[in-house]
């Protein structure tokens, strides 16, 4: 059964996660305007809202295990998947997808509700005015009111134990981003939302000097721009990152930084002076040195040229830098390792890594959109090149092989990447940032070590 609910411009539909009786059959009313979003089993006119067949996870797994070979071909469990929807009567009113002028800019192509959600919404035209008159999609920055700011982490595969995140959702808009997601946990989609909806941490400087200056800290590299870009757009009017530096500067606590952004080169008068006692390292992602599939991948990011002239000024300024790789995308931008590696060390880069693509949750699904719309003639393939180093999974979250994979394909990305590191003189040695310098100011209430 369907839930209806009007608005000025258009109907959002809220779909049941399980069928229930169907009402009586009767005509839809035209929903009129109701100034404001209601939910109601009836239209605006007081007459039965429609009722629709949603499909279930029964009919999807019927319709899967019926399929011959599905065991064995990954792509027809997908097709079985489709097949399910259209056989248990959805329709295109059902689409999650959002027009191309409303999304201009954006990375994801729709906009479907978080997997925590109990319905599912979906805009439809009611026929009092047409979708094409619904506003675009418009960043919105909202305070989140955390309390502590330094995440820890006991993950065996990474460098790092803390991180630190100043915003959540990132304006980038990267379609392939693995911290989609975690916009679910907001009650908000991992897709568009995440990239128009966003929370900044205005208070994480004063958090972060707390929390250095609790009794029994030790000093260890906190990493930020690992979960979203801390110099994503809206950094340039809300510093929340400059500040965070300014925090670790006056402490000599280490930090490692990854961002797409050359913004960073704002706060190269700070990373510079901390870069003289071994304090920081920098590195930027460049996952294509083409920019028309940079602008389709990360709408919202630094040109790659711009990353690479970044990543030059900093190693002119004696600030360590790296280039990530990543992710590596088969069948998409794979082919450009070599060349991308070039580039960097041409920059003054010393370090270098890559990251496998991920598709954890919602990803897959953002990701399979979006390629069905830019690169409908590579979808299948780039799947099944996924699954090859996935152990036939679309994706495989097992720690140490999460971000390199597994089979002869991934062995082969691997190889290539060593190799081109060696020739072009990356990874030569990897130096560990200071922490002995580590010094929390003291103030005049705060008393004084008896040793």
């Amino acid at each position: 059964m369907n839930r209806q609910s009007t608005n000025r411009h258009s109907t959002i539909r809220e779909v049941l996660p399980r069928p229930i009786p169907p009402p009586p059959q009767g005509p839809v009313g035209n929903a009129g305007p109701t100034g404001g979003l209601v939910r109601r089993k009836q239209s605006a006119r007081g007459a039965p809202a429609t009722s629709r067949k949603v499909p279930t996870v029964a009919d999807v797994a019927n319709a899967t295990r019926s399929t011959a070979g599905s065991a064995r071909d990954p792509d027809a469990v997908d097709d079985a998947r489709i097949n399910a929807c259209v056989d248990a009567g959805a329709d295109s009113s059902l689409d999650t997808s959002v027009d191309a002028a409303r999304r201009r800019g954006r990375g994801a192509v729709s906009n479907a509700s978080g997997r925590y959600e109990p319905m599912a919404r979906v805009a439809f035209d009611d026929g009092w005015q047409n979708l094409e008159d619904l506003p675009a999609f418009k960043t919105t920055v909202a305070i989140d009111a955390t309390r502590r700011i330094i995440t820890r982490n006991e993950s065996p595969d990474i460098s790092f134990d803390r991180s630190i995140n100043p915003y959540r959702g990132c304006e980038h808009g990267c379609i392939y981003c693995f911290a989609r997601p975690t916009h679910a946990y907001l009650g908000l989609s991992p897709g568009l939302d995440f990239e128009s909806k966003l929370f900044a941490k205005p208070e994480a400087p004063r958090l972060l000097a707390r929390e250095l200056s609790e009794p029994g800290y030790e000093p260890r590299t906190i990493a930020i721009g690992t979960n979203t870009d801390p110099y994503q757009p809206i950094e340039k009017q809300h510093q929340i990152m400059r500040r965070i530096l300014e925090v670790l500067d006056e402490f000599n606590h280490p930090v490692g930084i990854v961002t797409k952004s050359a913004l960073v080169l704002r706060d190269l008068d700070i990373l510079s002076r901390m870069a003289k006692r071994n304090l920081v390292k920098v590195a930027l992602s460049v996952t294509t040195l083409d920019p028309k599939l940079a602008r389709l991948m990360e709408p919202r990011a630094a040109t790659p040229m711009r990353r690479l002239d970044a990543l030059r000024q900093l190693s002119a300024e004696g600030v360590p830098t790296a280039v990530m790789v990543a992710p590596v995308i088969p069948a998409i931008n794979d082919a450009e390792i070599e060349r991308i590696l070039d580039a960097a060390a041409a920059a003054g880069v010393s370090g270098a890594g890559y990251v496998l693509l991920r598709l954890p949750l919602e990803v897959r699904d953002l990701f399979r959109e979006w390629l069905l719309a830019n690169f409908p003639d590579r979808q299948r393939h780039v799947f099944k090149l996924v699954r090859d180093m996935r152990g036939g999974k679309d994706y495989d979250a097992t720690f140490g092989k999460r971000m390199t994979g597994t089979g002869p394909i991934a062995w082969l990305i691997g190889r290539r990447f060593e190799t081109a590191c060696e020739r072009f003189g990356l990874n030569k040695s990897r130096s560990q940032l200071a922490t002995h310098l580590f010094s929390p100011p003291r103030h005049g209430t705060q008393q004084l070590s008896l040793f």
